[in-house]
């Protein structure tokens, strides 16, 4: 079910009436929750809320096991979540590559792949879980008595499909809290989801159809202006992409009285790679600074330990976005560019815009590895930019498209915050038009049929 569909406008007016009504009684309300994200994830494949369910019971288990058995349960607890992360995710391409192997050195028939089909959301929930685990075992947090909250913290409709990665110290305490309609910010809520709409069905979709697809479909065809453009075209979509549904989930969590951390803070922004990291996909960013980069030791132990832990964090964060090489490759090229970064010390030494404009360019030298479907592809994105005038040439409404959403960048960060200022004097029934027309002309004027979002694959 996606966000900007009718069917899901009439799944969430019907959640959140009854989650409204229901809010007088907590377990109830809890229910319905739970009852809800399970019918909202069943819409792909109900066989996928036995596998989400059985990972909430897995974690909340050992959460009660470390809570008297002490730390002792930590691994075996991350360890069981971890191989359903693997089966699914990371079973038929390691087994790929070891049977390429053996039948190119011993002519060997490779057996049959295990053809598992990734079940949507499933890094997300999984390291939700991981969360849960580390954040009892380190005293953070109290484990749960019982299941409920633990499966509806994974399983919370909201940020199933695709983040923000939500930390269990964070969330679970505002479901053991009852809900406060006086506190819901309304404005607030409103204009994240109608912004998320605007970026993902006006510019991410429209940047997908007309130049990103057809250029890393046929890479040989394009001249290398349209190839460079294509490239940060990509760069413009996938950050339209992602934030939009971020923005929308924290809009609609919002309304139902529950709060996600930002996880977008303009990243194109950045004039270095460790400050793009703090601004793009931020809930995993620091999900990999405390459960694994920390945890590796840090910035303790000198600098080629530093060097050392950076690396194999970004590395395993290119893992996690999908087994791939160019997904490993992808996360290795940030590592060793933070790496470098820090060893030569680098960051701040181009001022504000070279640093931004250096850090822009690696980031979508980065985005060919991430957008290509293998590495035949990304090598065939990369020559198509020596092309010269050859092949298919830009068009003006190319550029604009692209510059408009790389735009976005350049607007006053806390404008969302004035405009939300400016919109409280008016009156309830004046918001409540304001936004409906607002929707109803977003929705008219984008594109007919919507695309999974980006990060549903992963």
């Amino acid at each position: 079910m996606l966000f900007p569909t009718g069917v899901f406008a009439l799944f969430f007016a019907l959640v959140f009436t009854l989650h409204w009504g229901l809010n007088r009684w907590p377990l109830a309300d809890r229910l319905w929750l739970l009852l809800a994200s399970a019918g909202f994830y069943a819409f792909w494949d109900a066989r996928l809320c036995l596998l989400l369910g059985g990972v909430g019971l897995w974690a909340w288990g050992m959460g009660r096991l470390l809570a008297v058995g002490g730390r002792r349960w930590l691994w075996p607890g991350v360890a069981g979540v971890l191989a359903v992360l693997g089966l699914f995710k990371y079973a038929d391409f390691f087994l790929a590559e070891i049977a390429g192997r053996f039948a190119l050195l011993f002519g060997w028939q490779p057996p049959e792949l295990l053809g598992l089909v990734l079940p949507v959301g499933i890094s997300f929930y999984c390291f939700q879980a991981i969360s849960y685990m580390v954040d009892v075992s380190r005293g953070d947090l109290k484990p749960e008595r019982g299941p409920l909250n633990v499966v509806l913290y994974l399983g919370f409709f909201p940020h199933l499909a695709a983040g923000p990665i939500v930390r269990a110290a964070h969330f679970l305490p505002q479901l053991q809290a009852r809900p406060d309609a006086s506190r819901v910010p309304f404005i607030m809520a409103c204009l994240l989801i109608l912004g998320g709409l605007v970026k993902k069905l006006w510019l991410a979709n429209t940047l997908a159809v007309e130049l990103v697809d057809p250029a890393f479909r046929d890479p040989a065809g394009l001249s290398g202006a349209r190839a460079a453009l294509a490239i940060y075209g990509y760069a413009a979509q996938i950050w339209c992409d992602f934030s939009a549904y971020s923005d929308m989930a924290i809009g609609v969590a919002a309304l139902l009285g529950y709060h996600f951390p930002r996880n977008f803070d303009q990243p194109y922004r950045a004039a270095s790679l460790r400050e793009f990291w703090r601004r793009w996909h931020i809930s995993l960013s620091f999900w990999f600074r405390d459960y694994v980069y920390k945890p590796l030791g840090g910035d303790r132990g000198g600098r080629w330990f530093t060097a050392r832990n950076a690396l194999l964090a970004m590395a395993l964060s290119g893992l996690w976005h999908g087994a791939a090489w160019n997904f490993l490759l992808w996360g290795v090229l940030h590592g060793l560019a933070l790496v470098l970064e820090r060893l030569l010390g680098l960051e701040g030494r181009f001022g504000r815009i070279g640093g931004v404009l250096i850090t822009f360019h690696i980031t979508c030298l980065g985005w060919v590895l991430f957008r290509a479907t293998d590495m035949d592809t990304a090598g065939a994105m990369l020559a198509a930019l020596g092309q010269g005038g050859e092949g298919e040439a830009v068009t003006l409404w190319l550029v604009a498209i692209t510059a408009a959403a790389l735009a976005l960048h350049v607007t006053p960060p806390h404008w969302p915050q004035r405009l939300e200022a400016a919109l409280r004097p008016l009156p309830a029934w004046a918001l409540g038009l304001g936004f409906g027309l607002a929707l109803v002309i977003v929705l008219t004027l984008g594109p007919a049929g919507v695309a999974p979002f980006i990060y549903f694959q992963f």
